[in-house]
């Protein structure tokens, strides 16, 4: 267990619904909200972003486009998407997030298993986002009904143009019965918040998509209770209301190792609408030497183990980002995973080590299979 991670894994996150769902206006949305973060765009057909008034430069000759906000776009074959995943994923693009704009007519499970595939140490799946036109969602599945195995794959559900039906609510309805357990959000114009997705305050501190910026920024100080081990104000919710969508966000700290027994447990039934989970676990007397980043998003889930600074205070952070969830039972079930026992037991990291990828062992194929 002294595996440590990359520094910096880049989500890959794939787009994709039917023509006219709103996939594009979407992309174009995260483009202007981005916060700062870099985005590296990934599309079938290159002229369906309109980027307005920015300064675009760069080498047409090779699909490549640096735009002038800091985003980089690359027109692609999907027979190319492991080419532009090692372009985009070097370190000198200083890209935050990838977003794969799937055509419209794409086969989005085939982009999930090219992107699980992949070998490339620097990324690491982001999620399926499958795009609705609500009010057109009964014509599009009566016209393709593959959608319904689409919803089923997806891990964040956007069901857009609600402003264009009258029957809101039933159709937000059906779409969730078609789920498994995907967070679903409604949506106008494409305009999801996207803290859904990344990091809109890039740090050097982060797993992936979320930094711990501000996570130890609680009202009241820093008091202990000293009966359930954790901060007294370490459970901190927010509920978002932005851009006419909502998610829930739960942060999580404590002082105390979490029992990796009672964790698995609660990871393997992540509720519905439960899109992610970042952070970092500290498992006590199970692993001494390692903190745990995990990364969760839909029902992906992966550990890396890296090694604890000598300065550094043992404590575990985790960040919760859903639709619809239960904050509150969220965050009592993870206080129920501390234990402050000071031996370990033998047996209790297999769990967790079943989530552990060793990048020289496992091939592309397994870690689809295992997916």
């Amino acid at each position: 267990m002294t595996q440590s991670r990359t520094p910096q894994q880049i989500p890959v996150v794939v787009l994709a619904g039917f023509l006219g769902s709103g996939k594009t206006t979407l992309l174009n949305h995260l483009l202007h909200r981005s916060g700062g973060s870099r985005i590296g765009a990934i599309v079938n057909d290159f002229g369906s972003i309109e980027i307005d008034a920015m300064a675009v430069a760069g080498a047409l000759g090779d699909s490549t486009v640096s735009l002038g906000n800091g985003c980089l776009c690359c027109a692609v074959d999907a027979s190319e998407l492991d080419v532009y995943l090692e372009r985009l994923a070097r370190p000198s693009a200083g890209i935050d997030v990838i977003v794969i704009e799937a055509s419209g007519l794409a086969e989005p499970g085939e982009l999930v298993r090219m992107v699980l595939a992949s070998e490339h140490p620097g990324i690491v799946y982001g999620g399926l986002v499958e795009v609705v036109d609500a009010a057109e969602f009964d014509e599009t599945r009566a016209r393709h009904p593959e959608i319904d195995r689409h919803l089923a794959l997806a891990d964040l559900v956007v069901v857009n143009k609600l402003d264009r039906t009258p029957d809101a609510d039933r159709v937000l309805g059906l779409v969730r019965s078609l789920t498994d357990r995907a967070a679903v959000v409604p949506a106008t114009y494409g305009r999801i918040d996207p803290e859904l997705l990344f990091d809109c305050r890039p740090s050097e501190e982060r797993v992936g998509q979320l930094s711990f910026d501000d996570l130890h920024r609680q009202d009241g100080g820093d008091s202990h209770d000293g009966h359930d081990g954790h901060d007294a104000h370490s459970d901190h919710v927010d509920h978002v209301d932005h851009l006419h969508t909502a998610y829930d966000s739960l942060s999580f700290v404590s002082e105390v190792p979490l029992d990796p027994r009672r964790l698995m447990p609660f990871l393997d039934s992540r509720p519905e609408g439960l899109y992610r989970i970042k952070g970092y676990v500290d498992f006590g007397p199970h692993d001494p030497a390692n903190r745990y980043a995990v990364h969760a998003v839909g029902r992906f889930l992966r550990f890396y183990p890296e090694p604890w600074g000598p300065a550094e205070e043992r404590r575990t952070q985790l960040v919760l980002i859903g639709s619809g969830i239960d904050t509150a039972a969220l965050a009592k079930e993870l206080g129920a995973c501390e234990n402050d026992a000071p031996h370990a037991d033998e047996r209790g990291m297999w769990g967790v080590l079943r989530y552990v990828q060793d990048p020289e062992e496992q091939t592309g194929e397994e870690a689809v299979e295992e997916a």
